[in-house]
């Protein structure tokens, strides 16, 4: 695979084309969002445990709705999904960043706009991840996940930060929340223009009985396939140790540690963002070419670990250039992981499950962030930041050292040339064959 041919679905395939486009807007729009609202909740109140309330609140909600969200991409046309929890997100974005400019936010705001944001979070994730078989052919999707694995990190940690950075340092947080809103306004518009079917209606009648029979049947396809259970215990342990330690203490040390003032640590977490970016578009350039190896597995779960393991550098670095390396390496790394993810599951989900599946998957990884936010503030109260960061980096590597030897955890790599499962036994066998060697899939931004 080539870079030409990773531009191939964009070419030949409209509406394809329209949600990537309309992916990239918003994740650009992420960019500005990621450099404001640590900045913008510090400068309301200036203490780690009011970040951590922040996160507590956003992931939180978004757990909450995010089986609901998952059957609803399944029950529901999926663009139909997508375009309210655009609009939705762009009301409480929007709402947020009038009340920063126009000198009234508080932080009760910013927890209640952030429930909000998170539960339509919940609904747009998981058909966002649905919708792609539904609108390309199965053997174009390595060359569409390994596109937006390349573009989602130049958007999001460097086209969206370097702007977002000159934009806060120049008229505020508040001002980057009203581009990040404007930016959900145009995902929407351009996915009311795909005219394909985009899946859903595989649930029964809408009934609380029949819906809890069809948010069963994901979590029956996930218990009985040990390699998609274990790497989603690995994902929860590598997000509750990586999440609230870096958005909630890497902003605090540039700002507090390392006593920078509001416009220089918005300028250099931009380029912390930016290196990260760099990072990922590598990593998603060289996997988009070369594949994934054999074992790719085994990779994803060194990959993963050694990223965690890089959060320890920011615990110790205390100049610009360490963080920097550390970021690109990082992302670097979670890049390549969910690469191979985000493919094995559209290709080993079946397609009428894929929404509620990737539903599950979301809630597992994203299921511990309530509690990453709410200890970090705590416990770097107790044991400061830089050694909360550097103990969260070794636990984390750790432990997914450990799930890499759990039995049936890799299965799928010894039958890289196993024919595509049947739908209808797709719930019986443990584990199910891969259909050809995984190539490459999208990179997971906790808004996008």
């Amino acid at each position: 695979m080539n870079g030409v041919g990773i531009l191939t679905p964009l070419r030949r395939h409209r509406d394809y084309r329209l949600v990537a486009v309309a992916s990239l807007v918003s994740l650009l729009g992420d960019g500005f969002f990621l450099v404001a609202i640590a900045l913008q909740v510090y400068a309301v109140d200036p203490r780690p445990l009011a970040m951590s309330l922040v996160g507590i609140a956003w992931t939180g909600s978004a757990l909450t709705f995010l089986l609901v969200g998952g059957w609803a991409s399944d029950r529901f046309e999926r663009r139909r999904v997508m375009i309210v929890a655009d609009l939705v997100r762009a009301g409480a974005i929007g709402s947020l960043g009038l009340l920063s400019v126009t000198g009234n936010l508080a932080l009760w705001h910013i927890l209640v706009l952030g429930a909000v944001f998170g539960g339509a979070n919940a609904f747009f994730n998981p058909a966002a991840t649905a919708v792609v078989p539904d609108l390309l052919p199965p053997e174009e999707l390595p060359r569409a996940n390994a596109f937006l694995g390349v573009a989602r990190p130049a958007m999001v940690r460097l086209a969206g930060p370097a702007a977002g950075g000159l934009v806060v340092a120049v008229a505020g947080p508040g001002a980057a929340f009203l581009v990040d809103a404007v930016t959900f306004v145009v995902s929407a518009a351009l996915l009311s223009a795909v005219r394909a079917d985009t899946g859903g209606g595989a649930g029964g009648g809408g009934g609380l009985a029949e819906t809890r029979r069809d948010v069963a049947e994901g979590f029956a396809f996930v218990r009985a396939n040990r390699w998609c259970w274990v790497w989603l215990v690995g994902a929860t342990v590598s997000l509750l140790l990586y999440y609230g330690p870096v958005e909630v203490l890497l902003p605090y040390v540039l700002r507090f540690d390392l006593g920078l003032g509001e416009s220089e640590a918005a300028r250099r977490l931009a380029l912390i963002f930016a290196a990260g970016g760099l990072g990922s578009i590598l990593v998603s350039v060289v996997v988009g070419q070369r594949g994934l190896p054999r074992r790719f597995l085994t990779a994803m779960y060194l990959a993963e670990a050694a990223g965690v393991a890089a959060v320890a550098v920011y615990g110790l670095a205390g100049t610009l250039l360490p963080l920097l390396a550390a970021s690109f390496f990082l992302n670097g790394m979670f890049a390549f992981s969910e690469i191979g993810w985000t493919t094995t599951l559209q290709r080993l989900v079946p397609g009428r499950l894929l929404g509620r599946v990737s539903s599950l998957d979301w809630l597992t990884s994203l299921g511990l962030m309530p509690l990453s936010f709410g200890l970090a503030g705590p416990v770097a109260a107790l044991a400061g930041t830089r050694t909360t960061l550097v103990w969260a980096g070794v636990a984390g590597s750790a432990a997914l050292c450990l799930l890499l030897v759990v039995p049936g955890a890799r299965a799928p790599e010894r039958s890289v040339a196993a024919p595509e499962p049947d739908p209808a036994d797709a719930l019986a066998a443990e584990p199910l064959p891969v259909r050809t060697p995984l190539d490459a899939g999208p990179a997971r931004t906790l808004d996008s």
